[in-house]
């Protein structure tokens, strides 16, 4: 039994990592793979008769190292060049007007249908409103520079809103000016504890040196941003300034705090921290796609009552995301497509307390709103391909 399960790790990882070196190719996002190949072990292993350990409690595990681990990725991606300002400003204009607008008019649909009080209906829209990151940077690699970025930039900045603005909803029962003010109190302290916690993190990774000092501080950084959410603290704050500190150590080299880490020496390790970040990040989201794949039932992929709103959010979402590109002067094709949902979406709705959870969002909403905007991604990519190949016809000499 052992010996089995070993080998089948071995062979969905190494799956999974074909996956992820074709999709540049196919333009099919990994994560439609992963949860397809999860949900075939499931039935392989029904066919087989093979009972496995419970994984549903696996899940929000995964879940919560992935998402500490995609965001750290992609905050390792940000530079904050003045150069890239005007995207910057583009990409949280993209990031945060989508995330409230879906949020809310999501929200007040489902209080209307369902009779749920509306802040139960918004905790259970937010989950929808927040594109992954961790589906739409690996689906953005074949783009042009500026939408690699763009994408980049807007996933990671949607990812820690949408959780901030979870946790705003879910921890308070009311919302007045002391609840607005507490929150700020709590940003300006995660703020704090995050500029001291770099600073120590970075001392460690520039002064260590012990052929073992990486995972320490991966795990580390897991610790901290667990902590901060015991306190109630917006602890992804702290990935994200983690992230830009570390990625933009050129910019404020000058500071005399930065001269005593050895700007130098600190950048050739941040390089290697970076690849074994991406490395891990790849393992744990690709368990996290293939645990939920296994633990989707065919009758939820299938539920035709269902079908009817996961199909009405895309089209909501898709007509928001055109409305909002639009007005930002942003490109339309292929950005209009790369909104999936996925790791973020499923960790959120699993976050939802059972008593405070709306009937009309139930599993079967979520799986086939990750798949559908999953495709949309598929839609997106094969136009910039097509677009790309008449370009190359009309230039043939570029």
């Amino acid at each position: 039994m052992t010996v089995g399960i070993i080998l089948t790790l071995c062979i969905l990882v190494l799956l999974a990592y074909i996956f992820d070196l074709t999709s540049a190719k196919t333009r099919i996002p990994s994560v439609i793979l992963l949860l397809i190949l999860g949900y075939l072990v499931r039935q392989l292993s029904n066919l087989l008769k093979v009972d496995l350990l419970n994984l549903q409690s696996v899940l929000p595990v995964l879940g919560s190292i992935g998402l500490v681990l995609i965001v750290l990725e992609g905050s390792l991606e940000l530079e904050l060049d003045r150069k890239k300002f005007p995207l910057i400003g583009k990409s949280i204009y993209a990031a945060i007007i989508p995330v409230l607008l879906i949020s809310f008019i999501l929200a007040v649909v489902l209080h209307y249908f369902s009779g749920y009080s509306f802040k139960d209906c918004l905790s259970n829209a937010i989950p929808l409103s927040v594109i992954s990151s961790s589906v739409a940077i690996p689906s953005a690699r074949h783009f042009s520079v500026a939408d690699r970025e763009f994408v980049i930039y807007e996933s990671s900045i949607s990812d820690i809103i949408g959780v901030i603005l979870f946790n705003f909803i879910t921890l308070h029962t009311s919302f007045g000016f002391f609840t607005f003010g507490s929150f700020f109190v709590q940003l300006f302290v995660i703020i704090l504890v995050s500029f001291v916690a770099v600073g120590g993190l970075s001392f460690l990774l520039s002064r260590l040196d012990h052929q073992i000092k990486f995972v320490p501080i991966i795990f580390l950084v897991i610790l901290i941003y667990e902590v901060s959410k015991l306190i109630n603290l917006p602890s992804l704050v702290f990935i994200l300034v983690l992230g830009l500190f570390l990625n933009n150590l050129n910019h404020i080299k000058h500071i005399d705090f930065i001269q005593q880490l050895k700007p130098r020496l600190l950048r050739r390790e941040i390089k290697r921290f970076k690849e074994i970040t991406i490395e891990a990040t790849f393992l744990v989201r690709s368990l996290f796609f293939l645990v939920f794949g296994y633990l989707i039932h065919t009758s939820e992929l299938l539920n035709q009552q269902s079908l009817v709103w996961s199909v009405s959010i895309i089209a909501g979402i898709f007509l928001i995301r055109v409305i909002v590109l639009k007005l930002g002067k942003i490109n339309l094709v292929p950005l209009a497509f790369i909104a999936p949902r996925g790791l973020i979406t499923i960790l959120l709705f699993l976050s939802v307390k059972p008593e405070f959870q709306v009937s009309l969002i139930n599993r079967s909403v979520m799986i086939q709103v990750i798949i559908l905007s999953s495709l949309l991604v598929v839609a997106g990519s094969l136009l910039t391909k097509k677009a790309t190949v008449v370009q190359n016809m009309e230039n043939p000499t570029q």
